[in-house]
C-alpha cells in the first residue's frame, strides 16, 4: 500500500526530506511550498558546515552534526550524478582563528577527543597561519584551528538539486500554493490528518511534515498545537575582487568572533553574517522586521580586520534572511507534533540549517518507515 506524504516548506531541509523520503518505495512524496525552492531562510545562508570544529561533542547536537557530515560525503556526488547539476561547494576545510587563552584550552581538548573520534584537528601558531594563508593578518590571535573534515557548500544549488532529485525519483511538487488547514479526525492514539489544503486543491496525506522554517508557527498554530518559534535576522554581503587572495590553490573558510569569509573563487567572496535579535514584540510579526545597515557594516569591517585586503573590494550584493530559532527548547525541532499521530515537525534549525539537513531527513525518513510501514 502506497503511503501518501506531504512536506511543506521547500527550504534545504524541506528539501533533503523529500530526497531521502522519495527514495523508499512505497511512499508517495508531494511537496509544497508557496514560494519557489530555497527562496526564504536558505536563500540568505551561506552554507558553512561546521561539524568536526564544533565544540559540540556528545549527545544529539554531536550526533546529528556527525550523521550529517557522513551522508554530504556521498550526498553532494550523489545529486551531481543523478541530476546533473552542478553544486558548488568548498572542500578545503575552515579555518577559526583563536583569541582567548581559555578558549585555545578548549580548543587543545577537542582536539585529542576528535582524534579519538577519527577525525582531524590541527592547530597553528599565527606564524604556521602566515604561511598557510598569507592574505590574513592574525593580529592578536593565539592560534588558529583547521579542521580539514568541515567544508562549505551554495545553499540554493545545493536545494535545487535535492528536489530535482526527489522528482527523478518520482516525487512531485507544487510551486506557488499557501496552505490554508488540514482536514483531521480524531483517534484512540490522538488526532490524525487526512488531507492538507491550499486555495482550491486538497492534498490526500497519510504522513504530514512540517518544515517550512518560520512558517511553520502559522501552520501548528490551524491545528491548535502552536509551536513556539522566533526570528532571528542576518544579513550577508558579497564582496568582488580582481582576484583572489592569498594561495590559489588553498582558499578554506575563514571565521573569527563569528564572522566569516567564504571563497567563492575568481576574487569573489561572501562575508556574513549578522545575528540580530528582535524586540520580543516582533516575535509575532517577523515580516516587519527590517534589516539594520550597520550591523552589516560591522561584520564587512570585522572581516577586512583579519583579511586587509578585502578592504579594496566592491560590495555587489547585500541580502538578509530570517532565521527560525525555537523557543523554550533546543534546536532544531525534530518531533512528532503534539496530539497528532501522522504530522511531525522538522523545522526550527536555527544558524545550522544547510549543515543539519541531511540527518533531519534521516530521522524524518526513519520516522516515517516506523509509523508507516
Amino acid at each position: 500500500m502506497v503511503q501518501r506524504i506531504v512536506i511543506v516548506g521547500c527550504g534545504v531541509v524541506g528539501a533533503a526530506i523529500a530526497y531521502e523520503v522519495s527514495r523508499c518505495p512505497g511512499f508517495e512524496v508531494l511537496l509544497l511550498d508557496r514560494h519557489t525552492p530555497g527562496s526564504g531562510s536558505t536563500a540568505a545562508a551561506l552554507g558553512i558546515a561546521m561539524a568536526v570544529s564544533s565544540q559540540r561533542v556528545r549527545g544529539r547536537h554531536w550526533q546529528l552534526r556527525q550523521q550529517s557530515l557522513e551522508r554530504y560525503q556521498e550526498l553532494l556526488p550523489e545529486l551531481e550524478s543523478l541530476t546533473g547539476q552542478s553544486i558548488q561547494r568548498n572542500p578545503q576545510g575552515i579555518v577559526n582563528l583563536c583569541f582567548e587563552a581559555d578558549r585555545l584550552e578548549r580548543w587543545r581538548s577537542l582536539q585529542q577527543h576528535r582524534q579519538r573520534q577519527g577525525y582531524r584537528l590541527d592547530i597553528w601558531s599565527p606564524a604556521q597561519l602566515r604561511d598557510y594563508c598569507p592574505h590574513l593578518d592574525p593580529g592578536d590571535a593565539l592560534a588558529a584551528i583547521y579542521s580539514p573534515q568541515d567544508f562549505q557548500v551554495n545553499p540554493q544549488q545545493l536545494t535545487q538539486a535535492l528536489v530535482a532529485g526527489a522528482c527523478r525519483q518520482g516525487a512531485q511538487v507544487v510551486w506557488g500554493e499557501s496552505v490554508q488547514g488540514f482536514e483531521t479526525v480524531a483517534g484512540e492514539a490522538g488526532q490524525g490528518c487526512t488531507a492538507v489544503l491550499s486555495c482550491g486543491h486538497r492534498y490526500p496525506a497519510d504522513g504530514v511534515v512540517l518544515a517550512a522554517g518560520l512558517g511553520s508557527l502559522p501552520l501548528t498554530q490551524h491545528l491548535q498545537a502552536p509551536l513556539a518559534l522566533g526570528p532571528v535576522l542576518g544579513q550577508g554581503a558579497r564582496l568582488e575582487l580582481p582576484q583572489s587572495l592569498g594561495q590559489p590553490d588553498f582558499q578554506p573558510v575563514i571565521n573569527a568572533h563569528d564572522r566569516h569569509l567564504v571563497p567563492l573563487g575568481q576574487g569573489s567572496y561572501w562575508v556574513g553574517a549578522s545575528v540580530e535579535f528582535p524586540p520580543t514584540a516582533d516575535l509575532a510579526n517577523p515580516v516587519a522586521l527590517l534589516p539594520q545597515a550597520e550591523q552589516l557594516d560591522q561584520v564587512i569591517a570585522g572581516v577586512i580586520a583579519y583579511c586587509p585586503g578585502l578592504g579594496a573590494a566592491q560590495i555587489s550584493d547585500r541580502w538578509f534572511g530570517l532565521r527560525p530559532r525555537p523557543q523554550h527548547q533546543a534546536a532544531p525541532v525534530i518531533q512528532p507534533l503534539a496530539g497528532f499521530t501522522n504530522i511531525w515537525l522538522a523545522t526550527g534549525h536555527y544558524r545550522n540549517g544547510v549543515l543539519l539537513a541531511p540527518a533531519t531527513a534521516l530521522e524524518i525518513r526513519d520516522r516515517l518507515l516506523r509509523a508507516l510501514t
